[in-house]
């Protein structure tokens, strides 16, 4: 039996990547920060049914010294590193916090994995926001541009894996993941904000969503099929990095509109547009070119966007309807 260790193993891509593991055979670990009193938020595992068979392990991505432990303990044929302070607007309140975790954690895993598993494979979840928006559509060969701290501490940690490999001969690539969607998404990301909100005002629990702007342009999947990307590219002879994503861009404004259509909501109603929701630096248009990954690893996309947002909004409007 394959065992895989997943770090960020409570988030979006860590449930669906859990799941799909299990599905194949694999024995799952997942590595999950304790508090004393409050325990592990495993919520998405559990609203996927597989809490039970995913194995918790105490660990920091900061703590060098229980990342070994648990490397050694654990002897993964696969780590997926999923672990991050992933949302971009909260970088630039935490850049110090988001650097940490985001960019010196994957050099913390990486000595891990040297020293504990060298043998094993590596994933470094990497973002699209790592370009910044240069170019029409981006590719593995666009050259970065970062814009937040997020993306600049998510460029550390995608260079530290390349460097490991070609440094140290580790199995190590990375998937540079566009936007990537689901009913797991947390309700700090626009897409599930949109979702949550429409939910909320068709349920009368609030009326108006308020955003800010809705004119930026994103290429937008769904979290199930891009960790299907993530244990692809693992199973390739050799290590290499993939841009996974849909190749279409839709703007927030038309995403909004699809949420609020099917809820039966006209939107122009609802939304409020708050200046003080704009980002310092936004990124106008991303847009990735799946060319390589679909070539090399015959992945593709399954869901339309269409089909995303409405799963989410169904899921919303049954997490808020009264009882």
């Amino acid at each position: 039996m394959p065992k895989a260790l997943i770090t960020g193993v409570t988030g979006q891509d860590g449930a669906y990547l859990s799941q799909l593991l299990l599905s194949k055979g694999y024995e799952v670990f997942g590595l999950a920060r304790r508090s004393s009193h409050l325990g592990v938020d495993d919520h998405r595992l559990r609203w996927l049914g597989v809490a039970d068979r995913v194995t918790l392990v105490d660990g920091d991505m900061l703590d060098l010294s229980a990342l070994l432990r648990v490397v050694a303990r654990t002897e993964p044929d696969e780590i997926y590193n999923l672990a991050a302070q992933s949302f971009v607007a909260t970088s630039w309140d935490q850049p110090i916090l988001t650097s940490q975790v985001t960019g010196l954690g994957v050099v913390n895993i990486l000595e891990a994995v040297r020293a504990a598993a060298p043998n094993a494979r590596f994933y470094q979840a990497s973002s699209s926001e790592m370009f910044g928006g240069r170019n029409a559509v981006q590719n593995e060969e666009t050259p970065f541009q970062p814009r937040s701290p997020y993306a600049v501490a998510k460029l550390m940690g995608h260079w530290a894996t390349i460097n490991y490999r070609e440094s140290f001969g580790l199995h190590a690539s990375s998937g540079i993941l566009f936007n990537h969607e689901s009913p797991l998404r947390g309700i700090e990301f626009v897409t599930r904000k949109v979702t949550d909100g429409v939910a909320r005002i068709r349920h009368g629990l609030a009326s108006e969503l308020r955003l800010g702007n809705i004119d930026v342009k994103r290429d937008w999947g769904h979290a199930r099929d891009y960790v299907r990307a993530m244990w692809m590219m693992l199973q390739q002879g050799a290590p290499d990095d993939f841009v996974v994503a849909t190749g279409r861009t839709t703007t927030v404004r038309e995403m909004c509109e699809i949420a609020f259509a099917h809820a039966n909501l006209a939107m122009d109603e609802h939304v409020v547009i708050d200046p003080a929701l704009y980002r310092p630096a936004e990124v106008v248009l991303l847009r990735g070119d799946p060319s390589k990954v679909q070539r090399v690893l015959g992945w593709a996309p399954e869901a339309a966007l269409e089909d995303i947002i409405r799963e989410m909004v169904e899921a919303d409007l049954e997490r808020l309807r009264p009882t």
